[in-house]
C-alpha cells in the first residue's frame, strides 16, 4: 500500500506526464486553470495538494479522466 506522500508524488507526476503530452509548459498549464507556476510546480513535486475544482479543471484542460491522474502503475 502507497502511502500519503508516495500518492502524491504519483499524482504530480501523472500530471507532468499529461502535460507533456499536451506540449505545454508548467506556465502555459498554470495559466490556463489560473493558477501561478510556483502553485503547479509544487503540486508536480508533491509540496501541495490540490481541491477538488481545481482537480476537475485540469483534467478538462488536459482533455484526460480524473481518473488518468490516479493511476499509480
Amino acid at each position: 500500500m502507497l502511502s500519503e506522500k508516495d500518492k502524491l508524488q504519483k499524482f504530480g507526476k501523472n500530471i507532468a506526464k499529461y502535460r507533456k503530452i499536451k506540449h505545454l509548459s508548467q506556465n502555459q498549464l498554470a495559466e490556463m486553470i489560473d493558477i501561478s507556476r510556483e502553485h503547479l510546480a509544487k503540486i508536480e513535486t508533491a509540496k501541495r495538494g490540490i481541491s477538488l475544482s481545481l482537480l476537475f479543471k485540469l483534467s478538462e484542460t488536459l482533455d484526460i479522466s480524473e481518473k488518468d491522474l490516479f493511476d499509480f502503475q
